[in-house]
């Protein structure tokens, strides 16, 4: 009788660890997927967008320089 109730626990713990692998592999794959439809859709997203593009007057840039007597800032 206790070889019998033995090989109950034994094959029920198998039972319980392959459904922990199990469910593991499960999440695992799920998790894989979900970021690899993310990727997708960012990456379509990033292409599909306008670029912007930045525009400037004509207007000089301001200039900071030293001559040797102090720092001079050209506006």
């Amino acid at each position: 009788m206790q070889n019998i109730r033995v090989f109950f626990v034994i094959i029920s713990a198998i039972a319980v660890l392959a459904m922990a692998a199990l469910l593991t592999a499960s999440l695992t794959v799920a998790f894989a997927g979900i970021l690899a439809v993310l990727s997708i859709g960012r990456a379509l997203s990033a292409r599909l967008k306008p670029v912007p593009v930045r525009a400037k007057a004509n207007k000089r840039e301001m200039r900071v320089w030293n001559d040797g007597r102090g720092t001079i800032i050209d506006l």
